[in-house]
């Protein structure tokens, strides 16, 4: 269970991972690298806006 204490904790942590993990999962086989890491610089900016929205409310 990599570290998780009960499988209930661990379907929680992945039921939300896996909502969030596809936004940093750049089609990475279809750009170069540098239009890559613009990219995932743009979808980290974004996660940081929705995270600092979430945080506040």
């Amino acid at each position: 269970m990599k570290g998780f204490r009960t499988v209930g904790s661990a379907q929680r942590f992945l039921s939300s991972f896996s909502r969030i993990s596809p936004h940093f999962r750049a089609p990475r086989h279809q750009m170069n690298a540098t239009a890559h890491r613009a990219e995932l610089a743009t979808r980290f900016q974004v996660w940081d806006q929705v995270t600092e929205q979430a945080v506040a409310v």
